[in-house]
């Protein structure tokens, strides 16, 4: 898997597994919602700790910035 994720992106995944996280946790969000919202932010985290997202290779986005040689 070839990286298809920049730093900026990284980061506001894990903030909004974050607010994701709070707002279930904190009992704002519940049910349903709540537990899709939490599995959204799992998601968020583990695409951002190995900087591929299989979503984005399906559309054709990277924002990874070019390595220069």
């Amino acid at each position: 898997m070839k990286p298809n994720m920049g730093t900026a992106d990284r980061i506001i995944r894990v903030l909004l597994a974050a607010v994701f996280a709070y707002l279930y946790f904190s009992g704002t969000v519940t049910g349903t919602l709540g537990l899709i919202l939490v599995v959204l932010g799992g998601v968020f985290v583990l695409t951002s700790l190995i900087s591929f997202c299989p979503l984005y290779t399906l559309v054709g986005m990277n924002t990874c910035p070019k390595k220069q040689a």
